[in-house]
């Protein structure tokens, strides 16, 4: 096989939405034995003093059939379609001290979390808090429209606690139809997918190369998010070609093609997971509540993976930001 990818891609991982249309097999409903399990696992927690983050998996123990659950979805999340969701934790049982733990309980028994940002955070609450002119804002802290995209690991949860007034429906695509799209319409284009371009945001201080698209021991993986490229050229000085220009733009109208996405609203106690190698995630713009107590909440992990892919040289890996300098 090549550097670059000539024929369709075909498997699980090739899904559309139009395929998915009438088919919720990936959807997965939390049993209530299940849920009895991370109860207890909170309880244990709780019983050695212990919280949120300063526990391992050993103290938040599940039962066999929910660790064997888990090891099935980590392969589906790799091996198969690249994205599902859970159905059905009772969030509103939960404090927010409470609801921290167990999310991230559950995090240390599918892989492993990473910090989120410089200041080292495990868990990110996602909710409109930041200023949307200011392009150094991370896109997930407003309430505008977010493109599509992938994050700094190998895997991402989202866990709702709050929906929003309105809006906020959130979209995947999978990286391989995309890939396949642009075989078919555009490819006259794929091959500057495959060189590096300049990222913002890649967890260092200033942009880094990256390619868009790799594959590597047969498996195609993807790193996007358009505006963290224009940033990341800006910032280094690096102008986009025409031509590069008009790259990106047959790959955003392919990103926005309806047959394509696979669009759902999280509703509260919906855990959504996705191989941010193998899938796109988007949400759109929302209204939120004016009582702060309301308004739209959700909890993200970001997880290094014990299954996942060997990625190309060229195509590091990126699982979170370094641990914050310890203070002199």
């Amino acid at each position: 096989m090549g550097i670059v990818l000539t024929q369709r891609i075909t498997g699980p991982a090739a899904w559309t939405g139009q395929a998915l249309d009438g088919d919720d097999s990936w959807v997965h409903p939390l049993s209530d034995a299940a849920i009895a399990s991370l109860d207890a696992a909170l309880r244990a927690v709780q019983s050695r003093g212990l919280a949120f983050p300063d526990f391992g998996a050993d103290d938040f123990p599940i039962d066999a059939a929910l660790a064997a659950e888990l090891a099935r979805h980590a392969y589906e999340l790799e091996n198969g379609r690249g994205f599902l969701l859970l159905r059905g934790l009772p969030v509103a049982r939960y404090s927010d001290a409470e609801l921290d733990c167990l999310y991230y309980g559950l995090g240390l028994h599918l892989g492993r979390p990473v910090r989120q940002n410089p200041k080292g955070e495990l868990l990110a609450v996602v909710a409109a808090v930041g200023d949307p002119k200011d392009k150094s804002t991370r896109v997930y802290q407003t309430n505008n429209y977010l493109p599509y995209h992938g994050d700094l690991s190998d895997v991402v949860g989202l866990l709702s606690v709050r929906q929003a007034k309105a809006g906020g429906v959130s979209s995947l695509v999978s990286v391989a139809a995309v890939y396949n799209a642009m075989l078919e319409r555009h490819p006259e284009y794929l091959g500057l997918l495959y060189r590096p371009w300049w990222f913002a945001h890649l967890g260092e201080p200033e942009p880094t190369a990256s390619p868009i698209f790799s594959i590597n021991e047969g498996k195609l993986s993807c790193r996007y998010l358009r505006q963290y490229i224009e940033l990341g050229h800006e910032l280094r000085s690096a102008p986009l070609s025409r031509v590069e220009l008009e790259a990106l733009d047959a790959f955003d109208a392919i990103l926005l093609d309806p047959s394509i996405r696979l669009d759902m609203m999280l509703e509260p106690g919906d855990i959504q997971f996705a191989n941010n190698y193998a899938v796109l995630h988007s949400r759109t713009g929302f209204e939120d509540f004016d009582e702060p107590q309301r308004r739209r909440r959700l909890l993200r992990l970001w997880l290094k993976m014990p299954n996942a892919r060997t990625l190309a040289p060229d195509f590091p890996g990126r699982n979170g930001f370094p641990a914050p300098a310890e203070a002199a």
